[in-house]
């Protein structure tokens, strides 16, 4: 397998050019483009207080300065893109409707690349972050420090469909780990499961790995975390928003914990 295209949304802001360093990592990897996409702020969101069929000066002023404000990220969102020492790359501008936009860029993407900002709910690209992993289901990695795509990753596995999905959708980057430890923890499951199927199901498709049980009791986020740190992961592979996402955000929750924790690199999957 192979992946073609990596996305990275664009706010133009000085975050940009992070992001864009940590998706060229793995867009070099697969020999893929690096597509930017540049979200500026969508003028459909000050249509509500506008008035039907009203323009006072106010308004017109609102108006002017989205487009400068577009005009100017958009300008900085090519400056970061230019930054990046690779030949494949494709900086894309979107308009009102923005979130229609940015959801087809999504859906015809790889894998789609976050910095930590955005993943906690921070900055212009948090609610960028929420639609495309919760609502469009598509693979995002929070890239953190480290990143190179070629040493150990970890997988956070319980048997589900959410685990299962992130598996299957990051099988070309298991490919190229040094190394793979599946890392199961049996007393927070709610179903009887075997981490050997999956070490059979990564080995037909020529992903050695090895299993580590973690018997210890506690918060779940905090245990796969340590267990990544004690294999030496740079990636840890799970599954996203395992509970109802309102569940998830009164509660916290597994998905917010490994979010809001320093540790690896993040690939999810919803």
């Amino acid at each position: 397998m192979n992946w073609a295209r990596i996305m990275v949304p664009l706010s133009g802001s000085h975050a940009d050019a992070d992001s864009l360093n940590s998706a060229a990592v793995i867009a070099r990897l697969f020999h893929a483009e690096l597509a930017g996409i540049f979200t500026p702020p969508d003028i459909a969101d000050l249509m509500p207080w506008m008035g039907e069929g009203f323009m006072g000066g106010i308004q017109v002023s609102a108006l002017d300065s989205l487009r400068e404000a577009t005009e100017e990220g958009q300008a900085k969102a090519q400056a970061a893109l230019d930054g990046i020492a690779l030949a494949n790359k494709t900086l894309t501008t979107l308009t009102s409707p923005v979130w229609v936009g940015l959801s087809m860029e999504g859906r015809l993407s790889d894998l789609i690349v976050f910095d930590n900002a955005s993943a906690r709910g921070q900055g212009a690209l948090a609610e960028s972050f929420q639609q495309l992993i919760a609502d469009e289901q598509r693979p995002i990695m929070v890239a953190r420090p480290g990143l190179t795509g070629t040493g150990c990753m970890a997988i956070a596995w319980d048997g589900g469909k959410e685990a299962t999905r992130a598996v299957r959708t990051a099988l070309p980057l298991l490919e190229k780990a040094s190394k793979v430890v599946i890392m199961a923890i049996p007393a927070s499951a709610p179903r009887p499961y075997h981490p050997a199927r999956l070490q059979d199901f990564l080995k037909a498709r020529g992903v050695e790995a090895e299993v580590q049980t973690i018997t210890a009791t506690g918060d779940v986020g905090a245990l796969l975390l340590g267990g990544a740190k004690a294999a030496g992961a740079e990636i840890l592979v799970a599954g996203a928003f395992g509970h109802p996402r309102l569940q998830e955000f009164i509660f916290g929750g597994t998905t917010r914990s490994l979010l809001h924790a320093d540790g690896p690199s993040l690939f999810l999957s919803h």
